[in-house]
């Protein structure tokens, strides 16, 4: 049994949470600052136009997350619940076979991209105006995405081989690169929105440089192996990884719709607004996934493990963890919207006042939105793939176009900023009615377990 098997099954359930969750959320804090700092940066150095541009191209940014996740959360649920099963050698195996698969993903997509480079940017929303920003942030990001997603995928291996707080510093690393990049391209070398996508992109590859060290550890079981190509495998990780894919793709998608709806009712100022509140919506969504990213490897093992007692009581932690936060972040929202807004250098009076008085509307959403988050990466990290996806598509794909389309016809502006909170609201009342219909702690790992040599 290997030293983090030890530490899983036999550390107290309460200060095993909280020694994954300090480390994940201060992670995904540090993440979010990451995208921030672009935003304010631009906001400094390039002015509306270029945030806006960069918001429009935030879609891809999403798309190279989106990858991340879905490879890095479905192979690592599977990389812990072997290891709960003490299958070591087939661990090794599913980490191997999820980098080839991030490798070849992420060469196909941008080669596809790049050659499409404007329709891309169209279709994300840009005008004439706001377009060059667009291309010039969309050509680097595209060209160096593939050292974001490397860096991702390895960031969840090393949390899901007991060791968090080491993808806490290769994130810790980043996030001060990415700040000092941003200054020395923007303000000193004058690069513009190219200069926000490059520190974005080096500030990843020496934040996976970091990660490499974990492999120095007498205690990792984490290894690249040579292996005979298994399909299977393949489709386990995309299938367990799915709801993460979904959830990052429709991240995309409600970004695209939003900025497509402030266009049309209020053009490049609407936009521009939404820019602001969706770069700190980017922090509070992070910080929520934290949470349930401290969850994953903890349920993955005592899944795969056998040991529900425990499971049950890790979930509860998580999920009143999740409401909690909720609820200091829409206070936050509300007390303090002035001083979030004039982080990005708002010199327009009228962008300013519209984006303060709208602000706190959206973030009724984080009433609800931790303790979607927490049920749809639980039943993930447990195999139960179909009700994580009924909640992750909840959120974005199944309602957020429809209500787009009616909010504004009833309420006129301001039912588009009420839509995302209304979205949250009712995925909230699934999430309820699913653990009522089953309850959400399984008896048998059997279902999930399936690619296991046990099985």
């Amino acid at each position: 049994m290997t030293d983090t098997s030890v530490k899983l099954r036999e550390t107290p359930i309460r200060k095993l949470f909280i020694s994954y969750l300090i480390p994940s959320v201060l992670g995904m804090l540090l993440m979010s600052i990451n995208i921030v700092v672009d935003g304010i940066f631009v906001g400094h150095g390039v002015g509306p136009n270029g945030l806006a541009g960069v918001n429009i191209a935030v879609p891809a940014f999403s798309i190279f997350l989106s990858i991340s996740l879905w490879i890095g959360m479905g192979g690592a649920t599977m990389y812990s619940i072997a290891l709960g099963q003490n299958e070591i050698k087939q661990a090794r195996t599913i980490f191997s076979h999820a980098i080839a698969l991030a490798v070849f993903l992420v060469a196909s997509i941008t080669a596809l991209c790049l050659w499409k480079l404007d329709e891309i940017a169209y279709l994300f929303g840009a005008n004439e105006v706001i377009l060059p920003y667009v291309r010039d942030y969309l050509t680097v990001l595209l060209a160096f995405g593939f050292v974001y997603v490397l860096e991702n995928i390895l960031s969840v291996f090393v949390r899901n081989d007991g060791n968090p707080t080491l993808s806490m510093a290769s994130l810790i690393v980043t996030a001060i690169l990415n700040i000092l990049f941003n200054y020395v391209f923007i303000f000193i070398w004058g690069m513009g929105v190219k200069g926000a996508a490059a520190a974005t992109v080096l500030s990843a590859a020496v934040g996976f440089l970091v990660l490499l060290t974990h492999f120095l550890r007498r205690s990792s079981t984490l290894r690249v192996v040579a292996f005979r190509l298994q399909p299977k495998i393949f489709k386990d990780i995309l299938s367990i990884g799915f709801p993460s894919f979904v959830a990052e793709a429709s991240t995309a998608i409600v970004t695209i719709g939003f900025n497509i709806a402030f266009m049309k009712a209020m053009g490049e100022t609407g936009v521009a607004s939404y820019a602001i509140v969706n770069y700190i919506h980017a922090v509070m969504v992070l910080l929520f996934l934290g949470i349930g990213a401290a969850l994953q490897p903890i349920a993955s093992f005592h899944f795969g493990a056998g040991l529900f007692g425990r499971l049950k009581k890790s979930l509860r932690l998580g999920v009143q963890t999740a409401l909690v936060a909720g609820v200091v972040a829409v206070c936050c929202g509300f007390v303090f919207a002035g001083p979030l807004v004039n982080l990005f250098d708002v010199q327009s009076e009228e962008l300013f006042t519209l984006t303060v008085k709208r602000i706190g509307m959206f973030f009724l959403a984080y009433l609800f939105l931790g303790y979607n988050l927490v049920y749809a990466e639980y039943f993930q990290s447990i195999g139960q793939i179909k009700k994580s996806l009924v909640i992750i598509a909840s959120q974005g794909l199944l309602l957020v176009p429809p209500f787009l389309w009616l909010f504004p016809k009833w309420f006129g502006v301001d039912g588009i900023w009420f839509v995302y909170p209304a979205v949250q609201a009712v995925t909230a009342l699934a999430v309820v009615f699913i653990n009522r219909l089953q309850q959400p702690v399984p008896t048998s790992p059997t279902v999930a377990a399936g690619w296991g040599s046990k099985q």
